[in-house]
């Protein structure tokens, strides 16, 4: 292969992780229901934080629902992420980078 094209594909490859790292470091906002509640979550999909307005709970019982709903939701995006990788491991051979 040429090597001015070699080190374009290097310096690519350091770009595209330079960016995936800064988006998995930023933290998005959502919300729902005309903002009663709002989620926000790390660009690597990791759930953050959950605030449920204070009208729709029980106040002595918000902080511990949002935590528990905060611990669920990544619990499974854990799970979805390891099957991804069993699922997707067959076809890339366990190659680092895929998946």
């Amino acid at each position: 292969m040429n090597p001015a094209m070699l080190n374009k594909i290097k310096k690519m490859q350091r770009d595209m992780l330079e960016a995936q790292k800064k988006l998995e470091q930023s933290i998005f906002t959502g919300t729902a229901g005309g903002g009663m509640v709002k989620v926000e979550a790390t660009g690597d999909k990791r759930i953050v934080s959950i605030d449920i307005d204070s009208d729709v709970l029980n106040p002595e019982d918000k902080d511990m629902i949002q935590d528990t709903i905060v611990a669920a939701i990544n619990d499974v995006m854990r799970k979805i992420d390891e099957e991804t990788q069993d699922v997707m491991g067959a076809f890339t051979g366990g190659m680092p980078g895929f998946f």
